[in-house]
């Protein structure tokens, strides 16, 4: 169902013009490195995406090291502990987040600045250990390729990853969430339901944390275009190119890896899919995708959670300056132990 015309989308997000500035800029490389023959200029993007390299010193309570799982496509996994938890307590342990990052399956990268200080800061304030996910991208690398090298992670840190130097003894892989934000949303969810197909022998998957995540439909919904010159990042001209740049040849936005309870989509009613948080943001013109995909999951009798936080934009997580964050980790914080609570 269409969204039914929040007053928030016509009006315009609370954002300091640092912000507004920073995002306007990120959204313009986007843009103009999004070639219209279907290829991505990454030398191009590369000049606003900084990169950052792992700290095995200590830095703001956290260490993290990078782990190669398979060089030939450039899969590896940046491993991030909360030293404020593991020098002080030997008896405690520490849940897993397992984090995909988000950039429409095209873009960024698990060393990007952004999500380094991102999942820097899940692994502290949770407090967890955060494994994040460097996938192969799109338009190189298309569907399925993101989702098998999320099953591949799995299966690393179920059979290999406690042998791992700088793997902690009080990390709890009973205790394993999938998590992502944007495109990592959704991979999120699409690994959490191929793990059905894998028997683990360590890991346990007991919580999906999905954080705005990409989903999309052939359909326009009203929050598409109310909200799609109000934030750049997700617009209907940038988004439109990137699921073309994802999915399979001459297939359209209803594939199922988009449309994930559309006409086209997969019957999850015998899948078991673990409890799921599903983050949405009131100026985020992917809103009501991501709320359908909510009311998906409760349809098909799957624990769901759905958090709105009503003035926020697409990717507001990752602007220290804006007061929500710390609402988010709080969020997030809360369902981690509730469902460790049940395990």
């Amino acid at each position: 169902m269409p969204d039914s015309g929040n007053p928030e989308a016509k009006a315009s997000p609370n954002l300091p013009w640092t912000t507004r500035l920073l995002m306007s800029a990120v959204a313009f490389a986007v843009d103009v490195s999004c070639r219209p023959n279907m290829t991505f200029n990454r030398r191009l993007f590369n000049l606003v995406d900084l990169k950052c390299s792992a700290s095995s010193q200590p830095k703001n309570g956290v260490k993290s090291s990078d782990i190669v799982i398979d060089s030939g496509r450039n899969l590896w996994v940046r491993l991030y502990t909360p030293t404020n938890v593991t020098e002080t307590s030997t008896t405690s342990s520490l849940p897993v987040i397992v984090y995909f990052h988000g950039g429409g399956f095209v873009l960024l990268a698990a060393n990007s600045k952004r999500f380094d200080d991102h999942c820097r800061r899940l692994a502290k304030e949770i407090p967890a250990v955060v494994i994040s996910v460097n996938y192969r991208l799109a338009p190189e690398n298309r569907y399925p390729s993101q989702y098998d090298d999320g099953i591949d992670v799995l299966k690393f840190i179920d059979s290999k990853i406690s042998t791992v130097e700088d793997f902690p003894d009080c990390a709890d892989l009973k205790r394993c969430f999938v998590a992502g934000d944007s495109a990592g949303g959704n991979l999120a969810h699409n690994v959490a339901v191929r793990a059905n197909e894998c028997s683990f022998s360590k890991l346990k998957l007991i919580g999906v944390i999905a954080i705005q995540p990409f989903f999309g439909g052939e359909e326009r919904t009203q929050s598409e275009e109310d909200l799609n010159d109000i934030t750049p990042l997700v617009s209907l001209k940038l988004t439109d190119w990137m699921w073309k740049a994802f999915l399979p040849e001459g297939s359209d936005r209803d594939h199922p890896a988009a449309n994930t309870f559309g006409k086209n989509a997969i019957d999850i009613s015998g899948v078991d899919i673990p409890a799921t948080m599903v983050i949405v943001g009131g100026f985020d013109p992917l809103k009501v995708w991501q709320k359908r995909h909510y009311e998906g999951l409760k349809r098909h009798g799957k624990e769901a959670y759905l958090i709105v936080y009503p003035n926020v934009v697409h990717g507001f997580y990752f602007f220290p300056e804006l007061h929500q964050g710390s609402l988010f980790i709080d969020n997030v914080r809360n369902f981690v132990q509730d469902q460790s609570a049940k395990s």
